[in-house]
């Protein structure tokens, strides 16, 4: 349930695993209450390595059998959340109702470059359906061609339309595509413009997640803010080369497998879709 709001008072949402803090501002920035909230529900929540895996599952050809697996998934293992594309929202929350278990969808995805109204109808219809998170694409062209005002309102826009209903908001700044300067200059961005995680990669545009983007985006944000690696990771060992260099969350269609490369078990669990 998203904290309830008063009129004329706006919130800044802090998370951390399955803990939430909603801070409520009135219109002159006059701090008036706090909350905190706990999820209660997922049996392995807090224990191991799932309790930071978004567990996956984006292609485009999906099925609902597909979707209820990871669901399934994520309520045996405790997983942090699901990520799907906005269609499968109000599926999984519902598979999930109860549970410790977020619902998390991307919005702009995969490409970034649709118009900040579009993203924040989106971040909308999804926080609607029942999304607790949002992985957003910023403006990677705009980025790239020095339009970091417009790329700081994009993420601003979203985060503004989130926050409020006690929804974080992962930025994927999409490391494959940028130079050096451009990942500083996109976390800095992130930063400034209210977001909760900086993300590595949307796992469609090449190579994903690798420890020294992650080591360079940690050292930029600092512990502020959470960093999430995706893109690529599918053993306990990739898993946890990324915790190692800062991230604080994964996002994998592999989570059943480095859950049970965890535990040393093996796997003949298929992957529900590569990520």
């Amino acid at each position: 349930m998203a904290p309830k709001r008063f009129k004329n008072e706006f919130a800044r949402v802090a998370a951390f695993q399955d803990k939430e803090l909603s801070a409520f501002y009135d219109q002159r920035g006059e701090l008036k209450r706090v909350e905190l909230r706990e999820e209660q529900g997922a049996p392995a929540a807090g224990s191991g390595i799932a309790a930071v895996i978004d567990h996956t599952l984006l292609k485009p050809d999906a099925t609902e059998v597909q979707i209820k697996q990871i669901c399934d998934e994520a309520l045996q293992y405790g997983f942090a959340s699901v990520c799907v594309n906005p269609f499968w929202v109000g599926y999984c929350a519902e598979a999930l109702k109860g549970s410790g278990v977020k619902v998390a969808s991307v919005i702009g995805f995969p490409l970034g470059a649709n118009k900040t109204r579009t993203k924040v109808s989106e971040a909308r219809r999804a926080i609607r359906d029942g999304a607790r998170e949002l992985d957003m694409v910023l403006n990677i062209g705009a980025l790239k061609s020095g339009y970091l005002a417009d790329v700081a309102r994009d993420i601003n826009k979203v985060v503004r339309a989130a926050h409020p209903h006690g929804v974080i908001v992962k930025v994927i700044i999409e490391t494959c595509l940028l130079s050096q300067e451009e990942k500083v200059n996109a976390c800095l961005l992130a930063k400034a413009a209210g977001a909760d995680f900086v993300k590595t990669s949307t796992g469609f545009s090449g190579p994903g997640a690798t420890v020294e983007d992650v080591a360079l985006m940690r050292s930029v944000v600092g512990d502020s803010m959470g960093v999430k690696a995706s893109g690529g990771v599918r053993s306990y060992e990739d898993a946890r080369n990324m915790l190692d260099a800062g991230a604080s969350r994964i996002g994998a269609s592999s989570g059943v497998r480095i859950v049970q490369e965890e535990a040393g078990e093996s796997s003949s669990n298929p992957e529900p879709g590569g990520y």
